[in-house]
């Protein structure tokens, strides 16, 4: 897959496009990104997704301290990578784009710049300026500028349709399963190792403290995950807390994320992690003292094991 910034001077050949955030790149999302490929392959083109950086939302200051997003654009390019798509171009999004009409988009983005020969939508898809062109007005200005368009039907999970939205809600109520079944792989947050307070260590429980440099990513509800782990480009299973550290004193105002990870002793601050969810073991709970936060933790590693080694 290509990415382009810059998309002066393109040349790509018989495009056939489609546009979104695609937050998550979930399984609604691949169906359409299948879809694009096949008919670029049909069409004799090449298939080109096009998104928007930074979020609409943070450009426009619009109840950002909300704003909360399953992929950072990094996440979002290594995902849609696994995809047969052969160009990602990824347009800054400015106060100036922002005040673009639909039709001026389509007519000096997708006609002049790109070159659209087949536009393949989803079955919601909504765009422009409050986005109010949907596919009607699409069909509209394919007429106009001679490129086909498609819409396909609602990707359905157990009869249900997929979206992000949907997927963040299951990560905060803590449905991690009915999460990753949408998404169609581990949902996954990529962070720096910090340094803690190293109370872990004292109780056969190291752990690597993860600050997630991104405000909006999606954090998973408070508790304790079996995790992956990726690091260095090795691989590692481990557990992992999300939350306030209830039983150590004094209580964090902030979410904490620390994992342990099995077999494993090395010092690794200030190191690119990665960590992937398999599974939401239980809630964060307060103990009455260490010795016994370290038996419910041996507890749970006994748990986490099974789910790799014994599933």
């Amino acid at each position: 897959m290509i990415t382009h910034k810059d998309i002066h001077n393109l040349k790509i050949n018989n495009p056939v496009v489609t546009i979104g955030v695609f937050d998550g790149v979930h399984q609604g999302h691949l169906s359409i990104l299948n879809k694009l490929v096949q008919v670029a392959k049909e069409k004799k083109g090449e298939s080109v997704v096009i998104t928007l950086w930074p979020h609409p939302r943070i450009v426009l200051n619009k109840d950002v301290h909300s704003l909360r997003l399953l992929n950072t654009i990094e996440e979002k390019k290594f995902l849609l990578s696994k995809t047969k798509v052969g160009h990602l171009i990824i347009i800054p999004f400015t106060r100036e784009f922002a005040n673009l009409t639909a039709c001026e988009f389509i007519e000096q983005y997708l006609v002049e710049k790109i070159g659209v020969k087949h536009l393949v939508v989803g079955y919601n898809h909504q765009f422009g300026k409050d986005r109010k062109a949907g596919y009607d007005f699409l069909k509209e200005c394919a007429q106009e500028y001679g490129f086909e368009i498609e819409k396909l039907d609602a990707k359905l999970v157990d009869n249900d349709s997929v979206s992000s939205t949907k997927i963040r809600e299951f990560l905060t109520s803590g449905h991690l399963d009915y999460a990753n079944k949408y998404l169609g792989y581990e949902y996954f947050i990529t962070g720096n190792v910090v340094e803690g307070n190293q109370i872990g260590r004292k109780i056969g429980f190291p752990t690597a403290n993860i600050k997630v440099p991104e405000p909006y990513k999606q954090i998973p509800r408070d508790g304790v995950y079996a995790v992956r782990i990726k690091l260095n480009g090795d691989s590692f299973h481990g557990m992992l807390n999300i939350g306030t550290r209830p039983t150590v004193s004094p209580t964090l105002k902030d979410k904490n994320i620390e994992v342990h990870i099995f077999d494993f002793n090395q010092k690794i601050y200030h190191q690119k992690i990665t960590v992937s969810f398999v599974q939401r073991i239980r809630d964060e709970k307060k103990f009455n003292g260490l010795d016994e936060l370290e038996a419910q933790l041996q507890k749970d590693k006994q748990e986490v094991l099974k789910i790799f080694y014994h599933a």
